[in-house]
């Protein structure tokens, strides 16, 4: 059974975002697109094995993919992503690398026998090459994407300043997240509105 990672277990490790129902979420929110340059959360292999340790009770065991790989996927889930947001089209190369890493590692039910008795079990096959990391979150943004209802879900953090991306199963989540995004617009209406009534009372 998959384990989600908690957001406070992220935050703890340094990660301002994560816990969504789905990791493909969670690695598209590595790279936070509104600083300049764009931020990478898990550009140095330090942050990068801490990142994929906390999200391995959600990903099938193997390997940590090659950071490069890992990029490349992360680029084209966040375009794709995006570009349901914007109302435009994904690039070709976006749906051909989600595709491509999906496809790297294919994954086959398997019978097997326990103690308890027989039970269905998920078999990744990587005898080609192909990393099951990046091939189980390939395949969740597949499903997202293919599953109209859940996509109406996606939603960019409510936050100018943030890029953040996350699904509203409560309809009435607005920020990434509450202690961070969420905290901050609730600063701010504070302060205007002190600072409002201040000046008004001049």
């Amino acid at each position: 059974m998959s384990i989600r990672v908690a957001i406070d277990e992220l935050q703890s490790a340094g990660f301002p975002m994560g816990g969504e129902p789905l990791v493909a979420l969670d690695l598209a929110d590595t790279l936070m697109t509104v600083t300049e340059p764009a931020t990478d959360l898990i550009g140095n292999p330090g942050a990068s094995a801490t990142w994929w340790s906390l999200q391995s009770g959600s990903l099938p065991p193997g390997p940590v993919p090659e950071a490069a790989a890992v990029r490349r996927l992360r680029a084209a889930i966040r375009d794709v992503l995006d570009s349901h947001l914007e109302g435009r089209a994904a690039r070709p190369t976006s749906v051909d690398d989600i595709n491509a890493a999906a496809a790297a590692a294919p994954v086959s039910p398997r019978l097997v026998v326990t103690a308890d008795g027989p039970r269905g079990e998920k078999r990744w096959h990587t005898e080609h090459g192909g990393n099951a990391a990046l091939a189980a979150i390939a395949a969740e943004a597949i499903g997202l994407l293919a599953d109209s209802e859940r996509l109406q879900l996606l939603r960019r953090c409510a936050n100018p300043t943030c890029s953040m991306l996350f699904l509203a199963e409560n309809k009435r989540r607005k920020w990434c997240t509450s202690n961070i995004c969420g905290n901050r617009a609730r600063v701010a209406r504070h302060y205007e509105r002190t600072h409002t009534d201040r000046d008004g009372g001049v």
